[in-house]
């Protein structure tokens, strides 16, 4: 019994895409995944960059460069958020730049809400929003305690 997708790769056919449907940053809740939404930049602050290890001399890959981080404070009219911005990301990501945001992902980091962007998702520039940002409604500032829930201990 083949599931819609595995079927439509078969027959070659393209399988109907969902419509996203956007959401506030309000509602995002820690573990969750496939948010889309569309938010403002306000701040954005360089980490220090990351450095891979050192590939042997005989590998046939390419050097690695340093990954770029940056943390981006992003919002929009119901609160604001971390976003981890990763790479190639960082260049979208300058104050006062909007922005959506597709597919991302509740990361947990030191007990505190960060959103982030895979390989799986998606940014997108779009036309500045005419919103405000509520920066009073940092959800980044909450923290969330790890609790074991089951059996025995």
């Amino acid at each position: 019994m083949a599931t819609t997708g595995t079927a439509a790769v078969a027959t070659g056919t393209s399988a109907a895409k969902r419509k996203p449907v956007f959401v506030k940053v309000e509602q995002l809740k820690p573990g969750t995944k496939g948010h889309t939404l569309t938010v403002k930049v306000i701040d954005a602050n360089t980490v220090v960059p990351v450095t891979r290890k050192p590939r042997p001399a005989n590998s046939l890959s390419r050097p690695s460069q340093p990954s770029r981080i940056v943390e981006c404070l992003i919002g929009d009219e119901t609160g604001c958020i971390l976003f981890t911005a990763r790479n190639d990301q960082v260049d979208l990501m300058k104050p006062g730049e909007t922005v959506i945001l597709r597919n991302s992902r509740i990361d947990m980091f030191k007990g505190t809400m960060r959103i982030g962007v895979d390989k799986w998702g998606r940014i997108e520039a779009t036309e500045p929003a005419a919103f405000t940002v509520k920066e009073d409604n940092n959800l980044s500032l909450v923290e969330y305690e790890l609790i074991n829930v089951g059996g025995d201990q």
